[in-house]
């Protein structure tokens, strides 16, 4: 297979090794991903089960989900002094133990315990989930890396709420918690054995700008989720007035450290600016689609949750086919292009969704669904690649975290942004039209990178050539 075969002067690591420490990555990340769709579906057994309100039992979400994203700059940060290796082993136990702790809760406030210890042992694998695709793969095949990790995602948001129907329908939910446990442990062992090792970084940590950054993080995500709540404006705007704050005293912070949590350095690289630009944009359009098209189904359209889900099957599914596909283009072809090229899809799709009505049938929902997703496949995996490939390989843990804080972000943006629709009683769909709206400032911002990404690969093909 192209992926695992060697070639004279390739870096990272040799082909048979590669195949392990991908294992060891799949099944790492399918573990996070699918958990936070699997145990949405849940909630309403949790908490019949454990005698708590609705309203309560959304916490067994919303802590891991906070926890995780309050984490995610400072584990990228953090994986320079005890590697990536370590860290990533570190995580995946953390989780494991989490999981098998949760399925064994009897109260709702052990299992939020242990929830918040499985977003902490999930944000320090998904931190530095892709750099370490990085050192494994030689850099003629990053882009085929990741899209093989696009791949992993959407098969793990596609898989979640089905896998969770499935093992409801004859089991009790602590079930859903005690499925990681066995997957856990084989990729402990395959993380343990294969991963690269690493010499870790001399110097300090940047404990201020860590705090800063969770206090930043964790109070945005809290006010995105007031506002998707419908929460009282007082609280969403202390939630905010606490990120602004924190995100002023943490860019300060970073400029004065003399080992920075993140260098700003990395973003005077106008390519890794624009490509984080375009990714959470789009991830705004993605997240808020979701929701809008949720409620829109169910509501209006009078589909059950189930045949929502469905409904939903074909965007993820898109992904699967044309990620790996469009990741293993991206090393031939200019990525930005390629990027450019989904996201015009991505809007194209959005654009039909909204004109959705009671009229149209499924078969219309289901292709639309599928435009979404065959834009969003073409877009990630290249423009992943741009973030990574555009700065030094020392500094792939920054472009990770950076790549997943802003995936997070964007997400609970659009997912906000549904509620705050919703709060003021606007029709759902026009969300879709916002949608559209953020993915068409994503494809500035892509092809503004179209000319740099030209010029690197003219140098990058020169300085191979000999003499």
């Amino acid at each position: 297979m192209r992926l695992f075969a060697t070639r004279a002067g390739d870096d990272g690591l040799p082909g048979p090794e590669r195949l392990l420490a991908v294992l060891a990555l799949i099944s790492g990340t399918l573990m996070a991903v699918v958990d936070t769709t699997m145990i949405n579906l849940a909630l309403p057994s949790i908490a019949a089960d454990l005698g708590v309100p609705g309203s309560r039992a959304v916490w067994i979400t919303n802590l891991f989900q906070v926890v995780c994203a309050a984490f995610l700059l400072v584990f990228a940060g953090l994986s320079e002094l005890v590697t990536r290796r370590r860290l990533y082993l570190l995580g995946l136990g953390t989780f494991v133990f989490a999981a098998l702790g949760a399925a064994l809760s009897r109260s709702l406030e052990t299992l939020l315990v242990f929830r918040a210890l499985q977003g902490l042992g999930a944000a320090a694998t998904l931190s530095i989930g892709p750099s370490i695709y990085r050192a494994i793969f030689p850099s003629r095949l990053l882009g085929s890396a990741l899209g093989l990790s696009a791949l992993v995602v959407a098969g793990g948001y596609a898989a979640g709420p089905t896998l969770s129907g499935v093992i409801l329908s004859f089991a009790d939910w602590p079930w859903l918690f005690a499925l990681n446990v066995p997957l856990g442990v084989v990729s402990l062992w395959l993380a343990k054995r294969a991963l690269p090792r690493e010499t870790p970084r001399q110097g300090s940590f940047d404990t201020l700008g860590a705090l800063l950054s969770m206090l930043m993080l964790a109070s945005f995500f809290l006010a995105m989720d007031a506002v998707g709540h419908a929460a009282p404006l007082w609280q969403t705007l202390s939630w905010l007035a606490i990120a602004m704050t924190s995100c002023v005293g943490f860019i300060r912070r970073q400029r004065r450290a003399p080992y920075p949590l993140l260098p700003l350095s990395v973003f005077a690289e106008k390519r890794f600016t624009l490509a984080v630009s375009a990714s959470g944009l789009a991830f705004i359009g993605q997240g808020l689609s979701f929701v809008a098209l949720s409620f829109f189904y169910q509501e209006q359209m009078g589909f059950s949750p189930l045949q929502t889900a469905w409904l939903f099957t074909p965007w993820p599914l898109a992904i699967m086919v044309i990620g790996p596909l469009a990741g293993r283009l991206a090393d031939r072809i200019n990525p930005s292009v390629l990027s450019s090229t989904g996201l015009v899809l991505l809007i194209m799709g959005l654009i039909s969704l909204g004109l959705v009505d009671e009229s149209t049938g499924v078969a219309g929902s289901l292709w639309r669904t599928a435009l979404c997703g065959i834009g969003f496949g073409l877009f990630q995996p290249p423009n992943n690649r741009e973030m990574m490939a555009s700065l030094p390989p020392e500094r792939s843990a920054n472009a990770s975290g950076v790549m997943s804080t802003t995936r997070t972000v964007g997400q609970s943006l659009g997912v906000a942004l549904v509620g705050a629709a919703l709060a003021l009683g606007l029709a759902v769909q026009l969300t879709l039209w916002l949608g559209a709206v953020t993915t068409l400032l994503s494809l500035v911002a892509s092809l503004a990178r179209v000319p740099l990404a030209r010029e690197a690969s003219r140098a990058r093909r020169a300085s191979s050539q000999p003499g």
